[in-house]
């Protein structure tokens, strides 16, 4: 089993490839082999090369609890034609401020990381250090690796408390910097071909499009409502070269094998321009790092 992740090692997302790894892996109670967690430089990369086959599934952030969607991700669900979200994952998430031991946060010229920690935690920059300049990186590994570079102590990175291996005199804050302590990120485990879908599942994740008139959301709930399925979340994103229309991503209660299930996505096909399944999965426990 080989899983592609947003890199580099020491990732949340590397955090949640490895937890997916234990529980798809066969053979092993624990599944440690970095080998078969695999990081590519950005999410389209991740997901291109679960549909080229290059590896087995992707681990890809969907949702987090400060921020909302991962709009990025989002989208490129339902772009790629053939890939399903099959698990989830959700995971507790604690940010740390790492920067070079003896340095004062009012000397801090420079903080790197993924634009979701710098957002989670602008409070606490905007109070300690506000003069630093917010340096946003591809994921949080990246951010780390490149203030590590600077060994004037002028650059600091937010990184998980997870984060090992500190080099060049840099240290860890002992708590948490995020604004909101209770900060968790909803990760999907992302395979190819609708037979990697579950035979059973708690929930359903799809998208639709509404015909532009008026009420056509509130039909489409309708339909969702006349099964007594329980929607989860809804996401609106807009449908590219069609100003004016969007593109609903809906989570539900319900499982996939249910004929309820099916009459409801049937009826939904019928009254929406699109419809689109992008995946099944029971439910999932919070995971803290590790």
């Amino acid at each position: 089993m080989k899983i592609a992740f947003l890199g580099p090692e020491g990732s949340y997302s590397h955090l949640a490839a490895k937890s997916f790894l234990k529980t798809e892996s066969t053979g092993a109670k624990y599944a440690a082999d970095w080998d078969e967690c695999i990081p590519f430089r950005n999410f389209p990369e991740v997901l291109a090369a679960v549909e080229c086959g290059r590896v087995d599934a992707a681990a890809v952030p969907i949702e987090n609890s400060l921020q909302g969607g991962v709009l990025q991700n989002l989208d490129l669900l339902q772009d790629f034609n053939d890939l399903y979200a099959v698990k989830e994952l959700i995971l507790r998430v604690d940010h740390r401020l790492i920067y070079k031991k003896g340095v004062k946060f009012s000397e801090i010229g420079r903080v790197y990381s993924h634009r979701q920690a710098l957002d989670q935690c602008a409070a606490f920059l905007s109070r300690e250090m506000p003069f630093a300049s917010l340096r946003e990186t591809e994921s949080t590994g990246f951010g780390l690796a490149r203030a590590m570079e600077d060994e004037s102590g002028k650059s600091a990175a937010i990184a998980g408390a997870h984060t090992e291996n500190l080099r060049g005199g840099f240290v860890m804050s002992e708590e948490s910097i995020a604004d909101e302590p209770n900060n968790f990120t909803h990760f999907l485990l992302v395979k190819k071909g609708e037979a990697t879908l579950p035979t059973t599942s708690e929930r359903i994740f799809f998208s639709a499009v509404c015909p532009h008139r008026p009420g056509s959301l509130l039909e489409l709930l309708r339909v969702i409502a006349k099964y007594g399925v329980n929607m989860t979340k809804i996401e609106s994103r807009p449908v590219k070269n069609h100003v004016g229309d969007y593109r609903f991503f809906i989570e539900a209660d319900t499982d996939i094998a249910a004929s309820q299930t099916q009459e409801m996505l049937s009826a939904i096909k019928a009254n929406t321009l699109e419809c689109k399944l992008i995946g099944a999965y029971s439910q999932a426990e919070v995971a803290a790092e590790k």
